[in-house]
């Protein structure tokens, strides 16, 4: 058998822990939040606990592909010693999805951060409009002939002005990133849905290769015959998964014409949704997908299929 299509750990894989969730300083940050953000800082901290629970499951998958090798080598069956070696090899691969569907997710979150900053930002505005109305609600009851009525009743009409620009930014905000953050989310789903499909269906096309024919005491299994077969299936896994490209819809945007101040710029026309792809920066077509850090499987250092600590690629390069 050759080495070269081997994942057996050799000490190469250590187990790890799952990150435990202490109370911490976070915890602090969650009783300071606005009212107006406490929903969406809740939901990021436990979206933050999600993707830890796929990059340890990520590890997880990869260690328990390098026992099934491990095991596969201790039968002192050739077939299964080959076979298991080489769906490990598949179910490495299936592993290091979850750590790039996690890395996706943390894009997905840190879109999200920034309506949540918004609605923080929106809050002192909301809370100074309701401070000067119910002060003036006090004066008319106590004192309705107070000079400083009117006084307040401008400080009033000058809040109302700041607060409705506040909250204008923030609905344009908000429906912008809902849209860019969940445009990550979904495509990444898809690209690791499609991905792990590939790998499953060729390692299927691997079991295939074992004969499982029953033998009675006495008898000897013949040699296997098949690891020419393996590792062709290998190559056509990594070739397949490298040739593999986003091939999602892409989302619709009109938020082109909004200016550097969140509210649509002068010198803009708005363009209608189905004219108006969201550029680069908005994440349209899976942010940065198909042009930043996905752009190409062989370039790209993350990509569980291409990248130089590639199980797979490993496995085909003997």
């Amino acid at each position: 058998m050759n080495r070269a299509l081997s994942i057996r750990s050799k000490g190469r894989h250590s187990q790890k822990d799952a990150p435990k969730h202490n109370f911490s300083m976070t915890t602090f940050r969650g009783m300071r939040e606005s009212d107006l953000s406490k929903k969406l800082f809740k939901l990021i901290k436990t979206e933050n606990h999600a993707i830890s629970a796929y990059e340890t499951a990520g590890r997880e998958r990869v260690s328990i592909a390098s026992q099934l090798s491990d095991w596969g080598e201790s039968t002192n069956d050739d077939s299964i010693s080959d076979l298991s070696d080489k769906i490990g090899v598949l179910l490495s691969e299936i592993g290091e999805q979850e750590d790039l569907f996690a890395q996706n997710l943390e894009d997905y979150r840190s879109v999200l951060k920034q309506i949540r900053n918004t609605e923080s930002s929106v809050q002192p505005s909301r809370d100074n409009k309701a401070k000067i109305s119910d002060e003036i609600a006090k004066l008319k009851y106590k004192e309705p002939s107070s000079p400083r009525i009117v006084t307040l009743e401008q400080e009033l009409v000058r809040a109302e002005a700041q607060n409705l620009v506040a909250e204008a930014q923030l609905t344009n905000i908000t429906r912008q990133k809902l849209k860019e953050a969940y445009d990550i989310q979904f495509a990444a789903t898809i690209e690791r849905a499609e991905k792990q499909i590939i790998l499953a269906r060729y390692g299927r096309r691997l079991l295939n290769l074992l004969d499982d024919t029953p033998v009675v005491p006495g008898d000897v299994r013949q040699p296997f015959a098949n690891a020419g077969e393996a590792k062709h299936i290998l190559n056509e896994a990594e070739a397949e998964l490298q040739s593999w490209h986003p091939s999602v819809e892409p989302i619709s945007t009109n938020a082109s014409g909004m200016g550097a101040n969140l509210m649509p710029a002068e010198d803009q026309t708005t363009t209608t949704a189905s004219e108006a792809p969201m550029s680069d920066n908005q994440s349209t077509g899976y942010h940065q997908a198909t042009t930043g850090h996905h752009s190409a499987a062989v370039e790209d250092p993350r990509n569980p299929v291409a990248g130089e600590g590639s199980h797979l690629e490993k496995a085909v390069a003997a």
